[in-house]
């Protein structure tokens, strides 16, 4: 409403106001746009035209529930920014004569539009949801095997890859970010094992000792990684079964000491220089020590606010978040983000990402929250300390890790529990007694 009194916004009429701001469209008091019409009514033009089929001038039934997405956001005056861009217009005009099927989108040139506007038709319900993680992963492979030198590696590489590594997706399906990456990463050391047997004239069948050592000695720390591939050769029997390469570890990361760990807190406690959703993210870093992928994943399902207490499930059970952080998540949930667009009409997402209908990108977290602290570090001190708050066994429950993670830190640890216990509360927070660890693992 355009006009302001003493009790808030009045109408037209009601506020004196000589100066017609009626959209010929709607009818609706609105800021007008164009040609008299309001925000909303040029965007809904504006959607009609450019998902019109050109054989028909109507939109196809397939993309209509894409167009109704499009014309009901809150922010109308965001979505005509984005459909005016010369290239979302192309693009949307060749999907007007495209089947509206993954199949017929994979066969689209790649691109970040491509992908935007599959994940605003999954999000508004015109594609089925799939596991793009494995999509992304099965295009991927489509190139692999033309990088071997020798092709009679092609159906030893193949083999590996269908039983070793898409078996165990297709068990776990939708996939995990970690999995992903560790398959690609996998299966690219192989290839390049195959191309340094096959560089030296030596057939898999014939590998020996020798050449393993050889291999380990002549490059990066990084060609351990064919330890996997050697796994599932053995296993097969198309090596020595007695063949022997070290497993690849990721190297020794440091810790946060405790008064690291304090300070990164005090940092992140700077409302003005730290993003409200960096510092929410920055606190299940530092108190839980959670990993950035799985911060993601978290919706608001998984926390409960009332005036006493905030409680947030990570894995098997409910933990408080301590004061003075508990403020904080009251904080974030009354400004919700990415709401006015089409990209997430109802998401229940803590940490919404730009891509429709997604969290936000780990690595894009990480990022962010590394200006701030060192976020494995962060990560791996809170661990040291937590394992001192309840048995190994219930905070791995309670935090969603290996029972045998928590024990390697467990054991790492020189600290005392009485010196954690003094430090939490230098921070301004409350740890969580053993007590009350215990007896949430016993309702839980």
């Amino acid at each position: 409403m355009p006009g302001v009194s003493a009790d808030g916004p009045t109408c037209r009429n009601c506020s004196g106001i000589t100066l017609n701001v009626d959209c010929v469209r709607c009818g609706k008091e609105d800021e007008l746009y164009s040609g008299g019409r309001c925000w909303r009514c040029t965007l809904s033009d504006l959607v009609d035209e450019t998902l019109a089929h050109p054989a028909t001038g109507t939109i196809p039934p397939s993309l209509t529930p894409l167009a109704a997405g499009l014309k009901q956001m809150e922010r109308a005056n965001s979505g005509l920014t984005w459909l005016r861009q010369p290239h979302v217009q192309t693009f949307l005009r060749t999907l007007t004569c495209t089947p509206t099927t993954h199949e017929a989108l994979d066969q689209l040139p790649p691109s970040a539009t491509l992908d935007y506007v599959r994940a605003l038709l999954v999000e508004h319900c015109a594609l089925p949801r799939r596991d793009e993680y494995l999509a992304t992963f099965n295009r991927w492979l489509t190139g692999v095997p033309d990088r071997l030198l020798n092709h009679d590696d092609r159906d030893i590489l193949l083999r590996y890859v269908r039983w070793d590594h898409l078996r165990k997706m297709h068990q776990e399906a939708p996939i995990s970010r970690g999995m992903f990456l560790r398959s690609k990463q996998s299966i690219t050391v192989g290839v390049e094992f195959l191309n340094w047997l096959a560089e030296r004239k030596v057939d898999l069948q014939d590998l020996s000792q020798s050449d393993l050592d050889d291999w380990v000695a002549g490059g990066k720390t990084t060609r351990l990684v064919a330890d996997r591939f050697l796994n599932w050769a053995r296993r097969s029997r198309l090596v020595n079964t007695d063949l022997k390469m070290a497993r690849h570890r990721r190297g020794t990361a440091s810790r946060m000491s405790l008064a690291e760990q304090r300070q990164a807190n005090a940092d992140l406690s700077d409302a003005d220089a730290v993003d409200l959703r960096d510092r929410a993210a920055g606190v299940l870093v530092l108190v839980f020590g959670q990993r950035v992928e799985d911060i993601v994943r978290l919706t608001w399902s998984d926390v409960t606010i009332t005036r006493e207490s905030v409680t947030i499930r990570l894995a098997g059970m409910s933990l408080p978040i301590p004061s003075p952080f508990d403020d904080l998540w009251r904080q974030l949930r009354q400004t919700p983000r990415h709401q006015q667009t089409a990209a997430h009409p109802n998401s229940t997402w803590i940490f919404p990402g730009q891509k429709p209908g997604q969290p936000v990108n780990p690595d894009h977290l990480a990022n962010r929250l590394r200006q701030h602290l060192q976020v494995r570090a962060a990560r791996l001190g809170a661990l040291n300390e937590l394992t001192k708050l309840a048995p190994v066994t219930i905070a791995a429950e309670a935090l969603g890790y290996a029972t045998t993670t928590l024990e390697r830190h467990s054991v790492d640890s020189g600290a005392t529990y009485a010196r954690y216990i003094a430090t939490v509360k230098a921070m301004g927070g409350a740890p969580l007694p053993r007590e009350a660890a215990a007896g949430s693992h016993k309702t839980s």
